[in-house]
């Protein structure tokens, strides 16, 4: 109706008339019912053939959206996937089979992109035509534009673009789309989470609780090789850095396999930390090493830092206090075929500096030789609290200092929520060695790990005069 520049309040009126004819008012509403194919209550045939037959309860919105559900589906917490079934009306050409290939080609911009939605189907009047489906976003007014036209002319194809009835189900939405449609509108949808193995793991907020079970049920449906889906119910706040989940939906097997950096790794999720998003620190780190050298690994987790070390042919000692991170790293190591060459302790990460780690520093750095290339390196990855644990670096050995050159390189990560992280994580690690870094350290920024939160590296050579104690005369 609007087409014709009428405003629905003069259509309202009963004593409206046309101005050439005179036509009372429902004349006119059934004149223009007649041109647009519907009017909201009656039902029109545009055309006789099937596929222009329009029921009432089909959607004819010429600005249609195809990647919105039905709204029914609104709240819904026990996922129903028959309730998502809609048809809507979109464009189509009528074209012969042999050059559908071409004509798609052609009109690429204008056909149907949508994955998991065919663009070609069958015309049940002509065998050997073909309806190929084009994009009611690019076809609003269902008439093409001049630039389209021109190529159906080229081609011998009938520009006059045709109603089709189009059957949308569960399998043809995103999971993004079907969260959306069912949780509160203006709420904040969740699709987003990490993938460990086989498990998809999510950290869902409040207002999505009520729907936790089915957003499970989505997650599993729309990504292959998700077969159970969590969400950790507390912060990581325990001595062993695991926290507490619940099993949405899919398997209560929480026992999995990762692969990262060519390298395989097994664990239960349910007790030891692992976090798909540190895979490109890890190669960074372990990027540094040249084989040969030493690493000391303060936090080792189930080894994704000291098995691929050990890999690179250099000599690893690795602890975790953790005994199920310790039992799975034993694990990982034989898995990887490097248990000969690491020394594995299952210790307090204080004590293990103190012990095994100075230990071998004590032995090692004096035997050095002028110009011998092997590095010392710590690592220490438990961001919430290791920077307290710089201070046990304080006069760790005993004796005369070895050559700046040897000096252990310590790679430490901590979070942040300064306005300057970077100089606030320095300033940190000063006070605890308690000594200056200028010019001695480099941050690195490895995540956002949430708003106003950053997770860094501090990379430094332990200065000699913190690492050594000098024996009296």
């Amino acid at each position: 109706l609007w087409r014709f520049g009428y405003s629905a309040r003069l259509l309202k009126t009963h004593h409206f008339r046309t101005a050439a004819s005179n036509t009372s008012f429902p004349a006119v509403w059934m004149l223009l019912a007649q041109d647009s194919g519907r009017i909201p209550g009656l039902f029109v045939v545009v055309k006789k053939n099937w596929f222009s037959t329009m029921p009432e309860t089909v959607e004819d919105k010429a600005n249609l959206d195809l990647y919105l559900p039905h709204p029914e589906v609104r709240g819904m917490t026990v996922l129903n996937r028959e309730a998502f079934k809609r048809t809507v009306v979109v464009p189509v050409l009528k074209v012969k089979k042999e050059i559908v290939n071409t004509l798609i080609k052609s009109l690429k911009r204008t056909v149907l992109q949508r994955p998991g939605l065919k663009r070609v189907v069958e015309d049940p009047e002509d065998e050997d035509s073909r309806l190929v489906i084009l994009d009611p976003h690019k076809i609003p007014e269902f008439s093409l534009g001049e630039s389209e036209q021109e190529v159906l002319k080229q081609l011998n194809v009938s520009s006059e673009v045709s109603k089709y009835n189009l059957e949308l189900t569960y399998e043809n939405f995103k999971s993004e789309e079907i969260l959306r449609a069912v949780l509160p509108e203006g709420q904040e949808v969740t699709s987003g989470f990490s993938r460990v193995g086989h498990i998809a793991h999510l950290n869902l907020r409040d207002h999505q609780l009520p729907y936790r079970h089915l957003i499970g049920q989505v997650l599993i449906d729309k990504n292959p090789g998700i077969t159970c889906v969590v969400n950790k119910t507390n912060i990581i706040d325990s001595t062993y850095r695991n926290f507490q989940m619940e099993v949405l939906a899919g398997e209560s097997n929480l026992v999995t396999k990762v692969k990262e950096n060519n390298i395989m790794y097994e664990l239960d999720f349910s007790k030891v930390y692992w976090n798909p998003r540190l895979s490109t620190e890890h190669g960074r780190i372990v990027e540094l090493l040249k084989p040969g050298d030493v690493l000391f690994d303060v936090f080792a987790g189930i080894g994704p830092f000291a098995i691929p070390a050990a890999k690179k042919k250099c000599h690893v000692f690795a602890n975790d206090l953790n005994p199920e991170s310790y039992k799975w790293f034993l694990h990982n190591c034989k898995l990887n075929k490097v248990d000969n060459k690491i020394k594995a302790f299952n210790m307090d990460g204080r004590d293990f500096l103190l012990g095994p780690a100075r230990e071998e520093l004590s032995k090692e750095l004096p035997l050095l030789k002028e110009g011998q290339k092997t590095s010392f390196h710590i690592v220490m990855n438990l961001p919430a609290s290791a920077i307290e644990f710089l201070d046990v670096f304080r006069h760790l050995l005993v004796g005369e200092p070895c050559s700046t050159a040897a000096l252990p390189t310590v790679h430490c990560y901590g979070f942040s929520k300064h306005d300057d992280p970077a100089k606030d994580i320095q300033e940190r690690a000063e006070a605890s060695l308690g000594t200056s870094l200028a010019g001695r350290c480099s941050t690195y920024l490895v995540r956002n790990v949430a708003p106003n939160k950053e997770m860094l590296c501090l990379s430094f050579q332990i200065p000699a005069d913190v690492l050594y104690k000098r024996p009296c005369p």
